[in-house]
């Protein structure tokens, strides 16, 4: 009745099983397993247990199924992986999986399933495969087989053996039981992500699979069959796992599938065969995979216009979920060249849910697909609809259709007059949420072109001359604003704003002040009264007082050509990815930028600039949005050739004088490269790759080499590093005859790194966020480097593309360590011995002895202290077998001298390593770093 006397109720019950645990005599069976279910049942009331798990184990080895049932149960509920009992529940474990009972085999799975401790997978990754495969397996065994299977793969992937099963867990596709292929399809394309050639067999067992499955009757497959749909949910699994792979190859199986998926089409357009939610739900779930996949293929032109016709009809369905999900898939489809004409017809019935769904995530999704079916046709119509919705918007996505408004505007401008218009009334409209990323982008056009400066700068002064325009209207305008008004009216009128403005918007107009003294000398006298009033000179704002005491020192002592040279007009701004293209990818999530800046070179879009020439294969295509600026930026140089053997792709780059590193600035490079890319932070990237710190250890000692190789990828390094600077060539080849979509490289710095190191793009391998990669291809980044500080981690590099459909990512160690930066000293005996009493302190020196795990070759040893970044010192040590370095470690903020000392011992084959310099942490992390190399 209370929870007061629930405690005692349950403290009296754990003092009657404590005491029968401990009496002399031997429970049976029945009373162990009741006592060890009662404690499982208070657990899970919320009280800790802490005693009865040897009792739960001792059920373990109980022929009975409920006996044996409950011990398992206990275990995979209460005991931790870390507990001493891990080793008597493994040895029950492994009687229970080899004993060919079919009930106690999935009892030990489920056990190891749910613990999914590493443990236990070490104990049976390599069983669990072969009962997987094995023939004499029970069809419910090989279903608790393969799913045990897949959660140790999930936890620990480097455990689960590859190889000669392989082919025949694909064969279970074909396997009988509806429950065994349906485990079997869970597996595999969790498998085929990470090894996809090895499982490439699964697609024409799929496709086979699914046609049977699509085209039978709901009463062949009774058993599997939910509210008359056959085996929806290994339907669905099926057709994710064909969207890890490109389309069929065999045109036999590639017909099949194009009949399986028409017939689901086909389906849908039936009238339904029950009123209950879970038979339209099932139906539902298997269509939009299908569409899905047929979106994926990108191949079908019938299949894509009848996809998106199909979805058309659940534009106006009455349920929001299926609304939300047809305007999500029509937003992908609109980015096809084959769909896009499709997608368009439904504009009307998109704008119409723009203004009526009650749902905003819904009517977010129409904004994504009027952006996304927008072109050339339709621009005017869609922004104008946009602007309209714009004055009702939910706040919560305002700035986001802002930034659309402003993209699609400059993208499909046909005019430079309609583009400006459209820019002012957005500012009208959204005010605030305006960011400055449109501003400058707005600016950046107007700037760039003379023959939009005079209709820009005459709408502006107009819209304040009229009081119409938002006082952030004042902050583009040109100080020519207009030639029809005399330069003092125009004064006049910025300068009546300029107590309304912002701080920012004060400070450009004082700019704008001292350019009219420049431009319009009758106007000097009125502006230095502006500038010489009280509330400028004593400004509580530090940036507007110091701008004006400047400018009236400069509109007075300067002569007018001094004036004129140092007022004079800016130079048009460099062409980059657009600032608020950038911005709206960043607020969409990485995942957004196909539909943001897809492949589909829209014939429609804005090329008054004149068009774009074709670049090669191996560098990306330009973006389609428009050029307004006339300043297209070039592309990057083409990457060098891919050799014959697809294995061997970085030959040319490592024997020829390709690519040699030069450590001053490319030309419009920022000195450390430090461009406009958006980058992911570390809680964006999964974790570095169980070998990272093993690749990474291969080039303490050397500049060049393969960084990575797997099936899909090879990575080359190649980079020299000079004082505190660096600059490395990354290659990444492309090992398959796939291509790789949406190819993203990105550096990361964990932590506080970036105040110790910074690791700039120089030249990204390509300029478009969804970059590709052909077959056979290699593409080139170039990283600068310059060391701050000292660091002991060094930075990551995530490497994120597209495979067949399949999203591959990987974390690797960039081989940035601090003894790059290692200067090599040559010193006299006298003054090595009297710098290395000076490092005596305790925490100034490390020393590490060790093993030798290579031949002791002295040549090899010279080489690899060399390749540390150590001078030797020759006739300095007593014992000529010893090895002695010097070298000065260089940061821009000190530098940090260290002295070293190497002594073999041949006969015990070890080494003694003692290291001294100034700063504690650098001598313990590069004695670790160059002992790892003996």
């Amino acid at each position: 009745k209370s929870k007061e006397a629930e405690i005692k109720r349950i403290n009296k019950e754990l003092a009657n099983i404590r005491s029968k645990f401990k009496g002399d005599k031997a429970l049976d069976g029945y009373s162990k397993k009741k006592y060890v279910c009662k404690l499982l049942f208070i657990f899970l009331l919320g009280h800790d247990i802490d005693f009865g798990h040897m009792e739960a184990v001792n059920l373990l080895s109980s022929n009975k199924y409920t006996e044996k049932q409950i011990g398992y149960l206990f275990i995979s509920v209460l005991v931790n992986s870390n507990s001493e009992l891990i080793r008597l529940i493994n040895n029950a474990i492994k009687n229970d999986l080899a004993s060919r009972n079919p009930t106690f085999m999935c009892l030990a799975l489920h056990c190891i399933a749910n613990v999914g401790s590493r443990e236990m997978g070490e104990a049976f990754a390599a069983d669990i495969p072969r009962i997987l495969v094995a023939g004499d397996s029970m069809d419910s065994v090989k279903q608790s087989a393969a799913l045990c299977l897949l959660r140790l793969y999930k936890a620990s992937p480097d455990l689960v053996p590859m190889g000669e099963w392989t082919a025949r867990v694909v064969h279970l596709l074909n396997d009988q039981h509806m429950g065994v292929v349906t485990a079997a399809v869970s597996l595999i394309t969790c498998l085929c992500k990470k090894n996809p050639d090895d499982f490439k067999t699964c697609i024409s067992l799929a496709v086979s699979r699914l046609s049977r499955i699509v085209s039978s009757a709901s009463t062949d497959l009774q058993d599997y069959t939910y509210y008359f749909v056959p085996a929806p949910w290994l339907s669905v699994k099926l057709l994710r796992l064909l969207q890890s792979y490109p389309p069929p190859e065999d045109a036999a199986v590639k017909g099949r599938l194009v009949e399986c998926l028409e017939t689901v089409l086909n389906k849908a357009q039936e009238p339904p065969k029950s009123k209950k939610v879970q038979h339209s739900n099932a139906k539902n779930a298997i269509l939009f995979e299908t569409i899905s996949l047929i979106i994926h293929y990108d191949s079908e032109p019938n299949l894509l216009v009848r996809a998106c016709n199909q979805l058309g009809q659940f534009l106006q369905h009455r349920e929001t979920n299926l609304r939300y999900l047809a305007l999500e898939s029509m937003c992908t489809l609109a980015s096809s060249e084959f769909s896009h004409e499709a997608v368009k017809t439904h504009i009307d019935t998109v704008i119409n849910a723009l203004k009526t769904e009650r749902d905003v995530s819904v009517r977010q999704r129409a904004a994504d697909l009027l952006y996304a079916m927008c072109d050339r046709s339709n621009a005017k119509q869609i922004v104008s609809e946009m602007l309209r919705y714009l004055e009702t918007a939910d706040y919560a996505i305002r700035e986001e259709i802002v930034l659309k408004v402003a993209i699609l505007a400059e993208k499909y401008a046909v005019d430079y007059s309609w583009y400006v218009d459209t820019i002012l009334n957005l500012i009208r409209i959204a005010g605030d949420y305006v960011s400055e990323e449109v501003w400058y982008r707005v600016l950046q056009i107007v700037t760039n072109r003379d023959d939009v400066q005079g209709y820009a700068a005459k709408t502006v002064f107009e819209d304040l001359e009229a009081e119409q325009g938002q006082l952030g209207a004042v902050e583009p305008g040109p100080a020519d604003a207009h030639p029809a008004h005399s330069p003092p009216v125009q004064f006049s009128l910025l300068h009546s704003k300029f107590h309304l403005c912002s701080v920012a918007t004060r400070a450009l107009l004082l700019s704008t002040y001292i350019k009219f003294i420049n431009l319009f000398p009758e106007t000097k006298a009125t502006i230095q009264g502006v500038l010489r009033a009280g509330s400028q000179l004593r400004n509580a704002d530090v940036e507007l007082q110091q701008r004006a005491v400047e400018y009236l020192t400069l509109s007075s002592v300067a002569s007018t050509d001094v004036l004129a040279t140092v007022l004079e007009e800016m130079p048009p701004f460099p062409e980059r990815e657009s600032s608020i293209l950038a911005k709206l990818k960043r607020k969409k999530g990485p995942g957004a930028a196909s539909a943001l800046d897809d492949g589909r070179r829209d014939p429609s879009s804005n090329d008054i600039n004149g068009g774009v020439e074709p670049t090669p294969s191996t560098v990306s295509t330009p973006s389609p949005s428009a050029d307004l600026l006339g300043l297209r930026a070039a592309p990057p140089p083409a990457a060098p050739p891919a050799s014959a053997g697809a294995g061997n792709l970085l030959v040319d780059v490592f024997d020829g004088p390709a690519a040699q590193p030069s450590l001053g600035p490319t030309p419009e490079e920022h000195p450390l490269g430090l461009g406009p890319f958006s980058r992911p932070g570390p809680e964006d990237i999964g974790p570095p790759i169980p070998e990272a710190d093993e690749l990474l250890n291969k080039f303490v000692c050397k500049n060049n080499g393969v960084l990575f190789e797997n099936q899909l990828l090879q990575i080359g390094v190649k980079s020299e590093f000079r004082q505190n600077l660096g600059r490395m060539y990354l290659f990444y080849g492309n090992k398959t005859s796939v291509q790789f979509q949406n190819f993203s490289p990105t550096v990361v710095h964990p932590g506080d790194l970036q105040t110790h190191i910074l690791s700039g793009l120089g030249q990204p391998p390509t300029k478009r966020v969804a970059a590709q990669v052909d077959g056979g291809a290699q593409v080139q980044q170039v990283l600068n480097i310059e060391c701050l500080r000292d660091f002991l981690t060094p930075p990551l590099l995530s490497v994120r593309f597209r495979y067949g459909g399949a999203p591959q990512a990987l974390t690797l160690k960039l081989p940035v360590t601090i003894n790059k930066f290692f200067q090599p000293t040559e010193m006299a005996a006298q003054d090595f011995f009297q710098r290395w009493k000076q490092l005596s302190l305790p925490q100034q020196e490390a020393q590490k002895i060790f093993k030798a795990n290579h031949p002791m070759d002295a040549e090899v040893t010279k080489a690899k202290l060399l390749g540390f970044g150590s001078a030797l010192l020759d006739n300095v040590d007593p014992n000529p077998e010893n090895f002695v370095g010097a070298g000065i470690i260089q940061t821009k903020a000190l530098q940090v001298g260290c002295l070293l000392r190497l002594e073999p011992n041949a006969q015990a084959q070890m080494y003694r390593l003692t290291l001294r310099t100034s700063k504690e942490p650098v001598s313990r992390h590069l004695c670790e770093l160059l002992a790892q190399q003996f």
